[in-house]
């Protein structure tokens, strides 16, 4: 059974925080995806990303992060960080071994509906979305059924309160249908060459069983890369909240971000949170500090908390940036 934590209310007229309201960009850059990573280890490396806030640097001339002993206190049962602009891999913990990865699910939903590029479909809500996400105890979007909102405010709704209601829509819209859409998770796993992956609904609730979705700290730094290359992705995952007012068609809403680590950590700009019982907290995160640029997941941090899967990548996040350049 999945635990809900904050749910996303749908507002008419949410007050302001601090005058502010998020504001999405409209257009929408088309990126490749990334291949997968090599084996973890010190000195092993994955795909390149350029960073978000520089150019890549030619990697004849990045020098290595040189790496001595291991973040402290990480109790993650799975984990590994890397340097996203270099593709050196810092630490790991079995970072090959298959575990439920919860609503990091959301992030390949995302992806493929990313990758075809018309953020400003308009899709209506379908009724069966909002019972989907009540009958299995997902968290919500509070989606009102026959709203019309666009892909782009769907893709706030589903990594923003990760709405299981969103994701139902959005596969529905893109399948179309959920079979066609989950065979296409499951397609572009391959491609991607996240071998130890697999999706049986395109949200991580534990359906048909706990275990059924999962997929591994190597696999999930994969499927991060190739979501980050995309700056409307990025643009989402590292806000607080996003406010749509209410509009022609669909009604008003308020969605925070489930994602304890931003907000919570100098530099954090993503990527997506997950809990069920069985998988424990999960975190595909991200993180910018001095033109460093490190990646990272955590699967199955102990239920101690809602902040267990942030405090695990805050600590690994933070041994990593304190970390040398080699030579």
């Amino acid at each position: 059974m999945r635990l809900r934590g904050r749910i996303a209310g749908s507002i008419a007229g949410a007050a302001l925080i601090g005058g502010v309201v998020a504001c999405a960009p409209t257009v929408a850059a088309q990126a490749p995806p990334a291949p997968r990573p090599t084996a973890a280890g010190s000195g092993t490396r994955v795909p390149a990303r350029p960073s978000p806030s520089r150019p890549a640097a030619r990697p004849a001339t990045r020098r290595a992060i040189k790496v001595t002993g291991a973040p402290g206190g990480v109790k993650a049962k799975g984990a590994v960080l890397a340097d996203a602009a270099t593709g050196q891999i810092l630490w790991g913990r079995d970072v090959n071994t298959p575990r439920p990865m919860a609503s990091v699910t959301k992030v390949m939903t995302a992806l493929l509906v990313l990758r075809r590029g018309d953020l400003g479909r308009e899709i209506r809500v379908p009724k069966a979305a909002v019972t989907y996400a009540w009958k299995y105890g997902g968290e919500t979007a509070a989606l009102r059924p026959r709203d019309m909102l666009t892909t782009r405010e769907l893709l706030e709704a589903l990594l923003l309160p990760s709405g299981a209601d969103a994701a139902y829509a959005l596969a529905s819209a893109y399948g179309p249908g959920l079979d066609a859409f989950l065979a296409r998770m499951n397609t572009t796993a391959a491609q991607l060459g996240m071998a130890h992956t697999h999706f049986t609904s395109p949200d991580g609730l534990p359906y048909p069983k706990e275990t059924s979705t999962y997929s591994t700290p190597s696999d999930l730094l994969t499927l991060g890369l190739a979501a980050m290359r995309y700056p409307a992705f990025r643009s989402i995952v590292d806000r607080s909240f996003y406010h749509l007012t209410k509009g022609p068609g669909h009604h008003g809403y308020w969605w925070d971000n489930t994602d304890h680590l931003i907000g919570m950590y100098r530099g954090a700009v993503g990527i997506k949170d997950g809990y069920t019982d069985d998988a424990g907290h999960c975190l595909l995160f991200e993180a910018v500090r001095n033109g460093r640029v490190l990646i990272g997941v955590v699967l199955h941090s102990p239920a101690t908390g809602p902040v267990a899967g942030a405090q695990d990548a805050a600590r690994m996040l933070s041994w990593g940036f304190r970390l040398p350049r080699s030579g």
